[in-house]
């Protein structure tokens, strides 16, 4: 489903800061090509399920929880309950630590459960290394 003018990354994340450093951290670990940014979970469900034709897929969707309009975790239930994108990977990046957070992530199939670190250098490395993962390293199905 994914052709060349299809995003690597889907950000979805609501905090401008958090946005701007995302960006910054995928720069600098040089693991990304083009990352496509919405600002919340009613803007990220249009972009992959909207419209006919259907959209390409980014490679990896790193999705924050606390969203405007309509949560992460509303997100990522819908991604995983379409066949389409049921395998696409998402990457939970949020500042919620709370436990029924990452039970409930994990539950709809998140891939991975990252928070986000408070300082820069351990953000840019985290970010990085999804990156790194998600984008050279995985295989992911046809």
């Amino acid at each position: 489903m994914r052709h060349q003018n299809s995003s690597d990354v889907l950000l979805v994340e609501d905090n401008p800061d958090d946005v701007e450093l995302t960006l910054r951290a995928l720069r600098r670990a040089h693991v990304v090509n083009s990352v496509r940014v919405v600002r919340d979970g009613a803007e990220a469900l249009e972009l992959l399920f909207g419209g006919e034709p259907r959209p390409a897929l980014p490679r990896v969707v790193l999705l924050d929880l606390k969203l405007p309009r309509v949560n992460g975790l509303e997100v990522l239930e819908r991604i995983r309950r379409e066949e389409s994108t049921r395998t696409l990977p998402v990457v939970v990046l949020t500042s919620s630590r709370e436990e029924p957070d990452v039970k409930r992530a994990y539950e709809l199939g998140a891939n991975s459960y990252i928070v986000k670190p408070v300082e820069f250098e351990k953000f840019v490395a985290a970010v990085g290394e999804v990156g790194l993962y998600w984008l050279v390293l995985n295989q992911p199905p046809e």
